[in-house]
């Protein structure tokens, strides 16, 4: 016990607690000093093998292939945002690279500057607004659910 104290121990009826640096929940991984880096960097290797095994085994290059990568890349990529929003410009350049190698497979998109031109050829949107996107989703449909749920309650207090 005490201030200086960096390990405190914890006990949960009598059994004292394991300290744990990281863990797996959900397939969210959450680090003692609840950084993303690990899980940011577990993503991106996993979205790069996937986006690899699209490069192996699909040969037509054109902008047809969007469709692979928004099924079976992006949504290692999206999974989980509103909780693991990563604000460290490294964790964001590493997820948005997975995106930026996914983009230069189509052929014609190879010189093109990455976030404008290639974007707008694509339909594409960056990885970082899309983030912001889906949280100010995830809080409008809070806001609402909670709008909802105390109309419930006025109206039953107001029907009693």
């Amino acid at each position: 016990m005490g201030y200086n104290n960096t390990c405190p121990e914890y006990f949960l009826n009598g059994t004292k607690l394991e300290n744990v640096n990281e863990e797996k929940d959900l397939g969210v991984i959450v680090s003692d000093d609840l950084k993303w880096e690990k899980q940011c960097s577990q993503t991106a290797a996993k979205a790069n093998k996937v986006l690899g095994l699209i490069k192996r085994n699909f040969t037509d290059r054109s902008k047809e292939t969007i469709p692979l990568y928004k099924s079976l890349v992006r949504p290692h990529l999206e999974y989980c945002c509103p909780v693991r929003n990563p604000h460290y410009i490294k964790d964001i350049k590493l997820l948005e690279g997975v995106q930026h190698r996914a983009t230069k497979l189509v052929w014609g998109t190879e010189n093109s500057h990455y976030e404008e031109e290639r974007f707008k050829k694509l339909g594409l949107m960056c990885l970082d607004r899309r983030r912001v996107r889906r949280r100010r989703s995830l809080l409008k449909c809070s806001s609402q659910r909670l709008d909802w749920y105390n109309k419930i309650k006025h109206t039953k207090h107001s029907i009693t």
